[in-house]
């Protein structure tokens, strides 16, 4: 889909949408307490949907948390030579062939290997949390799974959990979209460099609890992020599960524990708040409701950047965005309306998202104009929007925050902006573009 903004500024008052962090870490809760069903809307965005789809597909293979679970739980399937590739006329010829959800086509279940065990196929979507979340997880439950991958998903950084799962003896396997991993989940010492993505250390949190004997996460360099980290412990508290945090450098987990039915309410998202924030930056008037200052999400930083960057002092800005990666789209915006330099630092991993994202936001800003400098793990914003403003083309990149970013931009720019790609949105924010139109955006698509 793409779409065209006729300048407009925005006012008005809305609520984000829930905190697709939080939603994650609920689902998985629910699914390891034994819940059949789970108290998030799966139409909250496509990586939530992505999540509920997997929990849904592994309790559908009758998996539950605790003792008696491992690979012999899961049903049987008939022989197939393929080694990532299933043949229908086997599940026909069983009455067993099921699609699930709108996965696209995408069966719940996939033949690995010979032989007859029966695995769970898990489409992710292109939602890196849900993949690495639910890698340890599945291999806790049963041993063993097929995990579907789209976009640039599976080209993501998994190296992490390879080398520490490789070691226990965890069997992996990738042919094209399709990611199988074999072995069950043992308890001991797993040894994570810190500096990819918290997610890693969630999935084995959420994962280690399940186990027999005690487990120990070890991060190898200092842990980016951790805030998200935060959030993963207080849900497992409100679960009943006991976690020893040796100031982020070291996790005890017990083994044998059992999780417990959640009830936690979801707060509004400060990520995607922070687009309504840059736009009110850019002198929109957004007023925003259900956000909590006291969140665990750590992208509730945007409130003091805002300010910092808000200063009547035309001065130099410097920004550490190794704990707030998702802000960098809505801070490139505030910056480009500023009239002095803007560097935002340590965002080497922003390369690694649904877009280099590093290059797809200094492409967006040179579309509007705005002088900006990037380096491998840097960008620097100049600032100043041009008096002259002609219609541009902005390509989304399959981006959602980039999509988002641009229709900010739209908001004060003279002319009209094409933004190709729109649906992008659909992510992490799907009511992104009828929010934009409730506060007095002009959209049109093509």
């Amino acid at each position: 889909m793409d779409v065209q903004i006729t300048p407009r500024r925005l006012a008005g008052t809305l609520t984000p949408p829930p905190s697709k962090s939080l939603a994650h870490r609920v689902v998985l809760a629910e699914l390891l307490a034994g819940k059949d069903t789970f108290s998030v809307p799966a139409d909250l965005s496509e990586d939530i949907r992505a999540t509920v789809r997997c929990a849904a597909a592994l309790r559908k293979r009758g998996l539950a948390a605790g003792p008696g679970n491992g690979p012999e739980s899961g049903a049987k399937a008939a022989e197939s030579g393929d080694s990532l590739e299933s043949r229908a006329k086997h599940a026909d010829a069983a009455g067993e062939r099921t699609a699930f959800g709108d996965a696209g086509g995408v069966k719940d279940w996939y033949a690995v290997e010979t032989g007859t065990a029966r695995l769970p196929l898990l489409d992710c979507g292109e939602s890196g949390s849900t993949l690495r979340f639910l890698l340890p997880i599945a291999l806790a439950l049963r041993g063993d799974a097929v995990f579907a991958g789209h976009g640039r998903l599976l080209d993501r950084p998994l190296g992490p959990y390879r080398e520490a799962f490789t070691e226990k003896g965890v069997r992996w396997e990738r042919q094209g979209d399709r990611l199988a991993v074999r072995g069950q989940l043992m308890p001991g010492r797993y040894r994570l460099s810190g500096s990819v993505s918290s997610q890693f250390v969630t999935g084995l949190l959420f994962a280690l609890p399940l186990l027999d004997g005690e487990s120990e996460i070890v991060l190898t360099s200092p842990l980016e992020s951790a805030v998200y980290v935060d959030m993963t412990l207080d849900v497992l508290a409100r679960a009943g599960i006991v976690v020893e945090n040796d100031g982020y450098q070291r996790f005890r987990v017990p083994g044998g524990q059992q999780y417990q039915a959640v009830n936690l309410p979801l707060e509004a998202d400060w990520s995607q708040a922070a687009f309504w924030c840059a736009a009110n930056f850019l002198e929109n008037r957004v007023t925003l409701r259900g956000l909590r200052m006291e969140s665990v999400q750590g992208d509730r930083a945007i409130v003091p950047l805002f300010r910092k960057m808000a200063s009547p002092q035309p001065i130099p800005v410097e920004i550490d965005l190794s704990g707030i990666p998702d802000l960098l789209p809505p801070l490139a915006v505030m910056a480009a309306w500023r009239t002095s330099p803007t560097t935002f630092t340590r965002a080497a991993r922003l390369r690694l998202k649904e877009s280099d994202r590093l290059d797809s936001v200094e492409t967006l800003l040179r579309t509007f104009q705005v002088s900006v400098k990037t380096g491998p793990d840097w960008m620097t914003v100049d600032g100043g929007i041009p008096d002259h403003c002609p219609p541009v083309t902005v390509d989304g990149c399959g981006d959602h925050r980039i999509v988002m970013a641009a229709a900010v931009l739209a908001s004060v720019w003279e002319a009209p902006v094409t933004i190709l790609g729109a649906e992008a949105v659909n992510k992490s924010y799907p009511a992104f573009f009828d929010h934009y139109r409730q506060l007095g955006g002009e959209i049109h698509v093509l």
